[in-house]
């Protein structure tokens, strides 16, 4: 995994999470910005599949199991649109909050998968 885009994938996450969570407490219904958020945290998620599928060709392989990164990575990649899913349901104050745990769930997520890749040894 490269560094960098670990730590904006995080920073995005955390931030996304903060946001629904507050606005969730605040009464908020989903909304484009707690859902686009989501959407976003999905994207960077689909960018990391990629880069995970490149990165040990370009010279970059996990120090790591590869089962569990990938297991993690799969899972964090669903998080989010459970997440939107249930929001987009339920339509509710409750599933901004729960969209936000869902952000920070995947937050965690990426970090641990950088931890797998970078720092353990097989």
């Amino acid at each position: 995994m490269i560094l960098w885009f670990t730590l904006v994938q995080v920073g995005i996450a955390v931030l996304a999470g903060v946001v629904a969570m507050v606005a969730g407490l605040l009464g908020r219904r989903p909304g484009d910005v707690t859902v686009g958020s989501l959407a976003l945290i999905e994207l960077l998620l689909i960018v990391q599949i990629v880069v995970a599928l490149v990165s040990p060709f370009a010279g970059n392989p996990p120090s790591g199991s590869l089962l569990e990164f990938w297991t993690y990575l799969v899972s964090a990649a669903l998080v989010p649109v459970a997440g939107a899913a249930w929001a987009l349901i339920e339509r509710s104050r409750w599933s901004t909050v729960i969209m936000g745990v869902a952000a920070l769930a995947v937050a965690v997520m990426v970090w641990r998968m950088h931890v797998i890749w970078t720092v353990q040894l097989a």
